[in-house]
């Protein structure tokens, strides 16, 4: 078996919006440098993922190097969203979490409305040590989350995606797939270990970072969402369902808290602390 490895690195800086696959990422307490400091609530300010709108699948955004990001969607010309001033929040509800946000404003606002047909906005989170406590139970004290689901980070495997799209071969749907990696939108992929090992994983360390592990990640309708195309099925939800279920999530994946922050880069080693 060879050696477990960092197999790839995704930084998405708009929640439910394409991003990128550096070579290596800043890990800080909240997550990765730059992963989900962005968000689309609509006009209760309830959050706006892929849930509601599939076509943010299309949807890209890449970071800048001055934390600002270009947008860019098909039909819609490109478009460079500055870092906006904080000078005052609005309270967003994140999957129940009220989080103060600062509003990036109306062309943006547009520009997505105009997209995705509906009333959105999109705002920052500035102050990402602050602003969002990580679930009580499973924090320690401080530690906050950036507009991820509920983590800093998700892990996913290589093998482990080797052995669903085997069971989904398998199924009902087995024309589905196999399904790539993107359907998970992972932060970090390992490879060079077995399949599932992860659901053993309590500490692990990458590169200058170790982290904890929070819980298995319970998967949703997003997975089932083609992330070419927008067009939904029913795997893996339908295969996850028969054999993947611990207690009562659908799991594929584990969710990180960092411990040690620092540079993880493509290859480094990953190691099983305990």
């Amino acid at each position: 078996m060879p050696k477990p490895v960092l197999h790839s690195v995704h930084v998405h800086p708009v929640k439910s919006v394409a991003g990128c696959a550096p070579g290596e990422a800043a890990v800080e307490p909240w997550g990765l440098a730059g992963d989900r400091r962005w968000t689309l609530i609509d006009s209760s300010a309830k959050v706006v993922t892929q849930r509601q709108q599939p076509r943010l699948a299309l949807a890209c955004a890449e970071p800048l190097p001055d934390g600002g990001i270009r947008l860019t969607a098909p039909g819609h010309e490109p478009l460079t969203v500055a870092v906006p001033e904080p000078v005052g929040t609005i309270s967003t509800d994140v999957f129940g979490d009220k989080v103060e946000a600062v509003p990036v404003g109306r062309p943006v606002n547009a520009w997505f409305s105009d997209y995705l047909g509906a009333e959105v906005q999109l705002v920052h989170l500035d102050d990402p040590a602050h602003r969002r406590p990580l679930d009580p139970a499973y924090a320690r004290s401080g530690e906050t989350v950036n507009f991820g689901d509920s983590s800093p980070l998700l892990v996913t495997t290589l093998s482990s995606l080797d052995a669903l799209n085997s069971l989904i071969a398998q199924g009902d749907h087995a024309d589905e797939g196999p399904l790539p990696m993107s359907r998970f939108r992972p932060n970090v992929v390992v490879g060079g270990v077995a399949p599932w090992a992860e659901d053993e994983w309590r500490r692990i360390s990458i590169g200058e970072a170790v982290f904890r592990v929070m819980k298995p990640c319970g998967r949703c309708v997003v997975t089932t969402t083609d992330q070419r195309t927008a067009e939904r099925g029913k795997e893996p939800l339908r295969t996850l369902a028969r054999h993947r279920r611990i207690g009562d999530r659908l799991a594929f994946g584990v969710l990180l808290v960092p411990e040690r922050t620092g540079i993880i880069r493509v290859s480094d080693a990953v190691t099983v602390v305990d």
